[in-house]
């Protein structure tokens, strides 16, 4: 997070009450067993090691970028200089969460419990045009981590999006067949919105636009997004702890989503008070949806028994089948092939809606395989 949007009065902009945090019991549990954060480096990643470390709790964090997990070791010795946390309790490691070796022996000698799941792809414009990429992470990985974490008894928490819900992008749509991976697995699943002032978000583009001193550019005036601080997602991550229920899907209590041109004359004001910062509008990014949700229409809800969150009820496919459908994307995957990968990936996520990037790609290559 830019350092300056720390301080940033989000609670003006979001308009209402902070979602409220993990209950003390499921603190108190988070003390006794070790843990594994993936993705340790971004900035959800960060925030929930920095205030398990506060807990004691033993962790393992893993990172595949240097950058991110050197960040946090300095961020974790600034809170160990102010007893904030315990370094005796950390081990990070830098690596990938698809190395099955790597992640068996990280089993094997530190035996997590728990695995808090927020390694992925992320940016949309960029995956739309990196499917295959994708494919091997957001799925793949995920996959790998849930096999050996289930061999060895350990409770996997996946950090999903509601970019997976009818999505469509490249992203989305592989995040919800992590969701399926996870969820088939007996492991818990939580949908968050846009966290404001994480790295790369839109809050952030929008800061260095507004230091540039304008234009804060916006793809869509129409487009609306669920919004929660950093802060808030660490607390729903912790108190997903709690839930004994096998197989759950959360999502938060958010009452409205927001228009992301508000941000944008939000943080203009905030930021550059002096200033008259211009908002342009552009055009939607191939991927972007003007609206999210955080469960379909056809999907049930129902109160968690964590505060802040609801139990949503989603259909999935039965084991065998998943089991099937990953072999043949596997298989696609292996041999590079965008046009099946994509075939599978829409037969996996039949709401996926593909972009026209996605599917020029695909065309393209089967052009290639064709004629070449």
């Amino acid at each position: 997070m830019i350092p300056f949007l720390e301080n940033l009065d989000w609670r003006g902009f979001l308009a209402r009450p902070e979602l409220p945090p993990p209950r003390p019991e499921a603190l108190n549990a988070l003390r006794r067993e070790p843990i594994l954060i993936t993705g340790a480096g971004g900035s959800i990643g960060s925030a929930l090691a920095l205030r398990l470390g506060a807990l004691r709790a033993p962790l393992v964090l893993l990172e595949t970028s240097e950058s991110n997990l050197y960040a946090l070791e300095r961020d974790w010795a600034a809170a160990l200089a102010t007893n904030a946390c315990s370094t005796n309790l950390m081990t990070s490691i830098l690596g990938i969460v698809a190395d099955v070796t790597l992640l068996q022996e990280i089993f094997a000698t530190h035996a997590p419990r728990i695995v808090f799941h927020a390694a992925a792809f992320k940016h949309v414009p960029l995956m739309e045009e990196q499917l295959l990429a994708a494919i091997a992470n957001n799925i793949f990985a995920t996959e790998t981590l849930v096999k050996v974490a289930t061999v060895h008894g350990a409770r996997v928490i996946l950090l999903s999006t509601d970019k997976a819900v009818e999505p469509a992008s490249v992203m989305g749509a592989t995040k919800r067949v992590a969701e399926q991976i996870v969820l088939a697995a007996g492991g818990t699943v939580l949908r968050l919105g846009n966290v404001l002032g994480s790295r790369d978000s839109v809050a952030e583009i929008f800061a260095r636009q507004i230091a540039q001193g304008g234009p804060v550019t916006v793809n869509d005036p129409a487009a609306r997004r669920y919004f929660l601080t950093l802060d808030e997602a660490a607390n729903l991550l912790l108190g997903a702890t709690v839930l004994a229920e096998p197989s759950a899907l959360l999502a938060p209590v958010l009452p409205a989503t927001h228009f992301i041109a508000d941000l944008a004359h939000f943080m203009a004001r905030e930021l550059a008070p002096e200033r008259n910062i211009a908002v342009e509008f552009t055009e939607p990014r191939p991927g972007d949806k003007e609206a999210e949700l955080l469960w379909k229409a056809s999907d049930h809800s129902c109160p968690a028994g964590v505060d802040g969150m609801v139990l949503v009820k989603v259909a999935g496919p039965a084991e065998a089948e998943l089991n099937g459908q990953l072999a043949s994307l596997r298989a696609a995957l292996d041999t590079r092939d965008q046009c099946a990968a994509l075939a599978e990936l829409r037969a996996m996520v039949p709401d996926y809606t593909p972009s026209q990037t996605v599917l020029a790609a695909a065309r393209r290559q089967n052009d290639r395989c064709t004629h070449g």
